[in-house]
């Protein structure tokens, strides 16, 4: 038998980092793409729809703790690269390490099937469909890019425009509105301030829930820059200490008028941003309470205040959406799907996942580590354990992200640090089991047995 065939689905950093794990253990890898180019959400105005990326996009979490470790961003880049820095580095990665070659563009994946021994994969160009046969999936398809409305919507109804961060592109549409946008993530901050600068009056950044606001740069250095020395520390004591950083260095959010954040530090992603305490303590954004209805050319708050809006800009996040797979791989909410070391399908390990998590950092070295898990599998150096040991670990850890995360999808959850580093010591141990007799069931080893 030759090589094994892998079909990579999604040529954003996830799937990039997939394929080049796999072509580095001498796989037969094919990336499925949407889109007519690499980079998926840091690319501007990609065809494929998928992408967010505005104008003002950049990093927010710092280079050095973003960067893949085994392709180093330039010494003379910011610490905080733009967008589309971050999509011609990806380009680059892909070219580097023979990726691109690898890649259909124009491919959009439709349905992926398990049939006897391999995996059916069908696609859509244009208007043509093609079905090839693969020994594992890796699906890197991203979970950033299916927006996420109220639900239920609010009372009332609104006169104005209504838009989804995910369509924000420019402050131009904002020029000489009265802005409100709802949301307390990065995108959120990142909306408001643009739009401040353009707007009709102060923005009005609402929320119902509270975040930690953190800046850039603490202390004259990158605020995430601690992040690696501390993580050797019980994630509680390293909240308090940063916890004590951020009160000492800018105050608390109440302080500048929004919500209290919910829980502590670390307990869901903080938002970053330099520029929002600024235009806050300016007067360019004011913070509003949660909507309690939308009442014509007005929307009522919770404390029963009103304001006078021409545009809402929805910034509450996204679905996660695997249009592709069936019920029977990912059930009713993929939010849950569990799976083992956030890679391995419990049912079917060729199925693997690349990127279908929810980090406390950065995003690209988790898809690295976990590229390099699926690939140790997949090329036949790593044995997993047993299924039941599997099942145990997963449930071990939904319940370590319950208590640390409440009930915000915690199945997706993992702590950054800890994760990038536990990662590396899986695939150590899966080589060791391997050595000494386990099964390593990849897909070609079924195929000889």
């Amino acid at each position: 038998m030759g090589a094994t065939r892998v079909a990579v689905v999604g040529a954003g950093a996830a799937g990039l980092a997939a394929a080049k794990a796999l072509l580095d253990h001498g796989l037969d890898v094919t990336v499925l793409e949407r889109s007519d180019r690499v980079g998926g959400l840091w690319v501007r105005d990609e065809p494929g729809g998928t992408s967010a990326a505005y104008d003002s996009l950049h990093l927010n979490t710092s280079k050095g703790r973003t960067e893949f470790a085994d392709f180093p961003m330039p010494a003379h880049w910011p610490d905080y690269p733009s967008a589309a820095m971050i999509a011609g580095y990806l380009a680059d990665y892909a070219d580097k390490f023979n990726v691109t070659e690898r890649i259909r563009f124009g491919a959009t994946v439709t349905a992926v099937r398990r049939t006897g021994p391999v995996w059916e994969v069908e696609s859509r160009d244009g208007t043509s469909a093609t079905t090839a046969e693969y020994d594992a999936v890796v699906v890197a398809n991203g979970h950033n890019w299916d927006p996420r409305w109220p639900s239920p919507a609010y009372p009332g109804a609104f006169d104005g425009v209504q838009m989804h961060a995910h369509d924000y592109r420019s402050p131009d549409v904002f020029a000489g509105k009265r802005v409100l946008v709802v949301g307390m993530g990065n995108s959120a901050m990142d909306i408001a301030v643009d739009a401040s600068y353009v707007s009709a009056g102060p923005v009005l950044l609402s929320a119902r829930h509270g975040a930690h606001i953190v800046p850039k740069y603490l202390f004259g250095r990158p605020s995430d820059a601690t992040g690696g020395a501390l993580a050797v520390l019980p994630w509680r004591v390293r909240q308090r200490i940063a916890q004590t950083m951020l009160r000492l260095a800018v105050g608390t959010p109440e302080s500048y008028g929004l919500p209290r954040p919910a829980g502590g530090l670390f307990q869901n992603h903080p938002t970053i941003s330099d520029t929002i305490l600024h235009r806050l303590t300016h007067g360019e954004v004011v913070a509003r309470p949660g909507i309690d209805r939308l009442d014509g050319g007005r929307v009522v708050f919770t404390d029963g205040t009103a304001e006078d809006v021409d545009t809402i800009v929805w910034a509450t996040g996204y679905r996660v959406t695997i249009p592709f797979l069936d019920r029977d791989w990912i059930g009713d909410d993929p939010e849950a799907l569990p799976l083992y070391q956030r890679v391995f399908h419990l049912k079917e390990p060729t199925l693997a996942f690349v990127g279908l998590m929810q980090s406390t950092g950065a995003a690209l070295p988790v898809v690295e580590a976990q590229a390099k898990l699926a690939a140790a599998y997949l090329g036949g150096r790593y044995a997993l354990p047993s299924p039941a040991e599997q099942r145990a670990a997963v449930r071990r850890a939904y319940a370590a992200a319950v208590r640390r995360w409440g009930r915000k999808r915690p199945m997706m959850r993992i702590d950054f640090d800890q994760y990038v580093t536990a990662l590396p010591r899986e695939i150590r141990a899966g080589v060791r089991r391997a050595a000494g007799g386990a099964a390593v069931h990849t897909p070609t080893a079924k195929a000889k047995a």
